[in-house]
Order: structure tokens, then sequence, then C-alpha cells
């Protein structure tokens, strides 16, 4: 049983270098990038020579010829911004060197955020299928939150994988605003619609689940903030959607305002 490990990147020098340490262990260390402006894959390179450039799509496009370049069969996807903890890094070897009879494995994925790690809010323990075998696996699901989806067996791993996310609350809106267009666009694509009522009771019923069915109110201030903003995308995402059913595409120009009746 061989394992590639395989990060997609874009402009992710901050991270890389760590990500890719955390997996130098794998038999494979591949990285697809988008074309960076930075020293993403100057970086890289120290770690492998399979950097492969491919424009970005989706996220789930990307994900499938990732995997499509893969050259052993069990895959481990890794984003920029994850690092494999060593506990979690024994556990995949030990089913390297044993074999295994599942298809694919999920692990817990606990998130660094405003400066502290988040046990609660939902965000905790947050499975992921993150490694698996690619002959029976492919990314799908509603853009841009694709996920691997097994046609198999999955098992579950022990260790954390780490995940530092959004680095600041401006960080974190303006990718809300980006993944809510892409979310509603694809709703929209799907002919799906929402109503008055969805809009003004699911966001207040997504804050009471992440702060007080979740514990959120546990994680301090940030859980506070995490459960007022996964609010804030729900709404956000059936307003932009609303918008598209009852208003249409923004015009390519303004109208002109009506001429004056004034004396």
């Amino acid at each position: 049983m061989k394992i590639t490990a395989r990060v997609n990147t874009f402009n992710e020098e901050d991270n890389i270098a760590a990500a890719l340490e955390s997996v130098r262990w794998a038999d494979e260390i591949l990285v697809v990038d988008s074309d960076s402006a930075d020293r993403t894959v100057e970086i890289a390179r120290r770690y492998t020579d399979r950097v492969i450039q491919h424009p970005f799509a989706s996220h789930g496009a990307q994900h499938n010829y990732a995997d499509s370049l893969c050259t052993h069969d069990w895959v481990l996807a890794l984003d920029a911004d994850e690092r494999v903890t060593p506990e979690l890094a024994a556990e995949i070897q030990r089913v390297r060197a044993q074999g295994t009879a599942q298809d694919g494995f999920r692990m817990a994925r606990r998130a660094w955020y405003l400066g502290r790690w988040i046990r609660h809010s939902g965000w905790y323990p947050d499975w992921q299928t993150r490694l698996y075998r690619r002959a029976v696996t492919r990314w799908d699901g509603e853009p841009p939150h694709e996920e691997p989806k097994v046609a198999g067996k999955v098992a579950y791993l022990n260790g954390d994988l780490l995940h530092f996310t959004r680095r600041s609350l401006h960080e974190h809106i303006e990718v809300m605003n980006r993944y809510t267009d892409l979310a509603a666009a694809a709703r929209w694509r799907e002919g799906r619609t929402v109503s008055g009522w969805q809009l003004a009771l699911t966001p207040p019923a997504v804050f009471l689940r992440s702060y007080v069915g979740k514990q959120g109110f546990r994680d301090g201030w940030q859980g506070l903030v995490i459960a007022y903003l996964a609010a804030a995308y729900v709404h956000i995402k059936q307003a932009k959607l609303m918008e598209k059913e009852r208003v249409g595409p923004p015009p390519g120009n303004f109208p002109a305002p009506p001429a004056s009746t004034d004396s």
C-alpha cells in the first residue's frame, strides 16, 4: 500500500512548506498549482519534483484532476493550510504497513481560529475523508464545498488534522463573499428557490445550532463570532439566490435616470 500526498495550491507561500513537511514520509508528494504569483512553486520544489501547473475551474474539478495525476492508488488529500499531526501520521503509516480492506478513512480536523483551537461550535471533530483509494473516489457536491465521495467502506483514524483557517475576520468575510457567490450560482443552476420565510428563519436557527446546540459558547468570544458568521453565511447565500430569482443579473450599465419633469 503506497500513498501519494497531494496538495492543491494558489499563492500559498506562507503555508506550503509546513504542509509538505508534515507529509514528508509519504511515498510520493504531488503539488498542483493554479498559476501562483508568489513563491509557492519555488518552495514546493524543495519537497518534490512533481509540481504541476493547471488552471483552476472549480474546487471539485481541480481535486479530480490532481487525483488523476497521482502515481499511487491511495491518496492523502491535504489543503495548504492543513498539517498532519505526528499522531495522525503514525496512524496512517500503521495502515500503510499493515494494509487494509477499507476504501477510505476519515480523520478529525481541528481548527485554529482567531488565536485559539476551536473545540466546539460544530467545528470539531469536523470529520474529513482525506485518505482514500482514488479508483473508487470522486470529488463531488455543492460548490465550493465539494468533498470526496468514496464508493466503498470507510473507517476512522485516530489523531487530528490541523487546520490553520482564516487568519483574520477580514479574510473570513472576503472568503464568505466568494463562496456564497459560488453556492448561490450552483443552486440557481439546479433550479432551486428560497422563500421569504426561509430567509427570515434559517439564519437564527443556524446561529442557535452553532452557539447552543454545538456548544459554541464554550469557545469563548470566538464561538460567538463563529455562530454569527455561520448564520450570516446562510443568510447571504439565500439572499443572493433570491436576488437571482427575483431581480436577475445586474445590468451591464446602469439605466439612465428618468427625464426631469421640473419646470
